[in-house]
């Protein structure tokens, strides 16, 4: 494919003079996606490998999440959570349907930085202080979600942050098992990820989920999983931590579930399932009727068959982009996957990846994270890895002249 070139548009250029800068000018204006395709204002094409960084799980303008939305704003828009609507209970009953036990309980917001922050106050409201989370994990921007995230050159510019959280190395039981054992009495609840997909997609070794849940079990602390990227069928289950079969107290989600829509979840089961109670928190636009119509919508989507081409793209991808010169391993599951690169050129692959007419993520200098939409074709995935080869070549004989 030729390369594609990209003059300033409209919202582009006034992009600087009218936002914060919290991410830079972007490289790129999108107008409008169709599947796993998105387009600029002058027709230029990518094939959507990020999908909003695993938002967007059934791709762009999907017929589904179009009809439910469009049905829902011309009922009822917002009201509140000061009165129900039928669209937040059918969502609340199909996720506590996914997690299989009676005693669930959903709490919606609008994020998952906003759900994690929900589940530390869970935490918070046992009577226990302590939190551990693990290194390199990533819970979200609020102060609260902040605090959990394991990553010290996004914390220090906002210390002090709220108190009492520990780290723990991601995947070191022992290390953990001798955190809890200096006071177990007052641990709250140990965080993680199934997988760690801002530090560059990585998964928890082989039985750690189990291992956490066994020592949760011993000290009472309850097991609070952040399922807010891998979640709604991303690793090729609904949730990643079914995976290993284990059942946490508390799980996080957003991103995928709302399709594009603003939405966060946290689900609880058992006695952390109680401790909200009227007045401990809220959120004004949580469970909005539309947001929660659009979930519905990708709920039942998202079936077992649909589950089960997951894992199959994701392993037809995961192969295709394996063998590519300058790729050194492929980790993840499902349609979330880190691409390991040989040399730290991720970043130039980006950059690259855009004139190809591929949009594809580096969380680290030598990790390029592919989450493209569920929905992706097989016809899709092809031309994106040879987008992707094109790249990689590009970045690599960008490296070698600069040396």
């Amino acid at each position: 494919m030729t390369e594609q070139t990209h003059s300033a548009q409209p919202a582009l250029a006034a992009w600087g003079d009218t936002l914060m800068n919290t991410y830079g000018t972007p490289p790129v204006e999108l107008a409008r996606g169709e599947g796993a395709r998105v387009f600029g204002p002058q027709g230029a094409e990518f094939i959507d490998m990020l999908a909003g960084i695993a938002v967007n799980s059934l791709g762009h303008a999907h017929p589904a999440v179009i009809d439910a939305v469009t049905e829902q704003i011309g009922k009822l828009g917002h009201v509140s959570n000061l009165f129900a609507s039928e669209p937040v209970v059918q969502a609340a009953q199909k996720l506590k349907a996914r997690c299989g036990d009676d005693s669930a309980r959903l709490f919606f917001c609008n994020s998952g930085g906003e759900a994690n922050e929900a589940a530390f106050k869970l935490a918070r409201l046992t009577g226990r202080s302590r939190v551990l989370a693990a290194v390199n994990g990533f819970h979200g921007r609020t102060m609260g979600s902040l605090a959990l995230t394991g990553q010290p050159e996004k914390r220090a510019p906002f210390e002090p942050l709220p108190p009492g959280v520990e780290f723990y190395p991601y995947g070191d039981i022992d290390y953990l098992r001798k955190l809890v054992a200096v006071n177990p009495g007052d641990t709250a609840a140990i965080i993680l990820e199934p997988i760690q997909g801002e530090t560059g997609v990585i998964p928890a070794p082989e039985h750690f989920l189990t291992q956490v849940r066994q020592l949760c079990d011993e000290s009472g602390a309850l097991m609070l999983i952040d399922e807010v990227q891998t979640g709604i069928g991303r690793t090729g289950e609904f949730f990643a931590f079914q995976h290993e079969g284990v059942v946490p107290d508390v799980v996080t989600m957003a991103k995928g579930l709302g399709a594009g829509l603003p939405i966060g979840a946290v689900l609880a089961r058992g006695k952390a399932a109680e401790l909200f109670t009227p007045g401990s928190h809220g959120t004004t636009f949580g469970g909005n009727p539309v947001a929660c119509a659009a979930a519905n919508a990708v709920l039942d989507t998202v079936d077992d068959a649909f589950l089960a081409e997951v894992r199959r793209k994701g392993e037809k991808l995961a192969a295709s982009v394996a063998a590519l010169a300058g790729v050194q391993e492929v980790r993840g599951r499902g349609l979330m996957l880190g691409v390991v690169l040989d040399r730290p050129v991720a970043k130039d692959v980006v950059a690259k990846g855009l004139e190809r007419g591929v949009i594809v993520n580096a969380p680290s200098t030598s990790v390029v994270r592919l989450t493209p939409p569920l929905i992706i074709t097989d016809n899709d995935i092809d031309a994106a890895v040879e987008r992707i080869a094109l790249a990689l070549a590009d970045a690599t004989e960008n490296e070698r002249n600069d040396s």
